[in-house]
């Protein structure tokens, strides 16, 4: 369990105690140092215990050596970080050519649900107008905006659009009436909000939404501990959420 001192390792690792399927063998985390019913190391190339698979809820930073030592050790890896950049996902890639690597912008069930469910109305709400915009609201602790589900959610529309729209951050910096192949995105930072994801369809006289709210950071660690027994013995390759729920 990589990130075992922060709150996703400790929500997982209660998920864990209970589960006869699963067990934590080790934890990874330079600045953990408290009381732990496992061994925890600095680093991940520090850890001598064998294990299947790697759980990742730490930080972008640690991604070179949890790829690193998935491949020398040939553990499967679930990576629940977000806020990777295009040359770290590139090496994400590159590396699930030799062992298997799950990654997820979102471990909830409900959130990868209402990813088909989006698809299925972009392809009928965009042929009749309707815009598209994206509002997300997390913590005031969160670093990264828009958060990696707002834009995995975005990039499942444009997908099933055929990739024709783009995407707008800030309407602030430019006065201009928004473009029909456009969606907007926006961050809402404040509180203790555990997560909102809501996806508006807006067409003339009509809006829908479709909406996730999180209410525990729990929904997560089942997602994450699921995943991690589905990769268990994967053959290497790339897989997401869509592979587990089916």
């Amino acid at each position: 369990m990589c990130g075992c001192g922060g709150k996703m390792g400790q929500v997982i690792t209660g998920l864990v105690k209970d589960d006869a399927d699963a067990v934590i063998v080790a934890g990874v985390d330079p600045a953990y140092a408290g009381a732990s019913a496992y061994p925890v190391f600095a680093s991940i190339e520090e850890c001598d215990v064998p294990a299947d698979v790697v759980i990742d809820f730490s930080s972008p930073k640690a991604l070179d050596g949890i790829l690193k030592a998935a491949k020398e050790k040939k553990l499967a890896a679930v990576l629940c970080t977000t806020g990777y950049s295009a040359e770290e996902l590139d090496k994400v890639k590159e590396a699930a050519k030799e062992c298997a690597i799950l990654r997820s912008a979102n471990m909830s069930l409900g959130v990868n649900t209402i990813m088909k469910l989006v698809q299925e109305a972009a392809k009928v709400l965009a042929a009749a107008d309707f815009d598209i915009e994206i509002v997300e609201k997390h913590h005031n602790q969160k670093v990264d905006a828009p958060s990696g589900t707002a834009l995995a959610l975005a990039d499942a529309v444009n997908e099933a659009l055929e990739n024709v729209y783009s995407y707008t951050y800030d309407r602030s910096a430019e006065r201009r009436k928004r473009e029909k192949t456009e969606i907007g995105i926006s961050a809402v930072r404040g509180g203790t909000i555990v997560g909102e994801h809501e996806v508006i369809f807006a067409g003339t006289d009509e809006v829908i939404e479709i909406k996730h709210t999180a209410y525990s950071k729990a929904i997560f660690g089942k997602g994450a501990v699921s995943a991690a027994k589905f990769l268990a013995g994967k053959a290497p390759g790339l897989y997401t959420m869509k592979d587990v729920i089916g």
